[in-house]
């Protein structure tokens, strides 16, 4: 379990296969997931920013590398960092692939 940082946010949690994320997906009603890549200024950025969605709204958010399963690329069509896709009930809602945006902006995604 991810603990919060010094101002007590909750922290994304961080995933590394498809099937951590399944799990993930599978074991709450709706998540914000967030496809980065190291290296990624923008994909970094947005890490505090979903952060305060997730304490802002409750929805879990995850973090997961496509490099490192690339069965993600082609199963979530990431072409592009950062991607963010909405689950509900298990099944993709929205997506956003804009580069990096406010906690405003991902909450009207939500």
């Amino acid at each position: 379990m991810n603990r919060g940082s010094s101002t007590d946010a909750p922290t994304p949690t961080r995933l590394e296969t498809a099937t951590a994320l399944d799990r993930f997906v599978a074991d709450h009603d709706r998540v914000i997931v967030e496809f980065y890549t190291d290296g990624c200024g923008a994909c970094a950025a947005m890490e505090p920013v979903l952060g305060l969605v997730a304490e802002g709204t409750g929805v879990p958010v995850a973090l997961v590398n496509p490099r490192d399963d690339p069965r993600l690329i082609e199963d979530y069509d990431v072409t592009r960092v950062p991607t963010l896709v909405v689950f509900e009930d298990g099944e993709v809602t929205d997506r956003l692939d804009d580069g990096f945006v406010g906690a405003e902006r991902v909450i009207d995604l939500l």
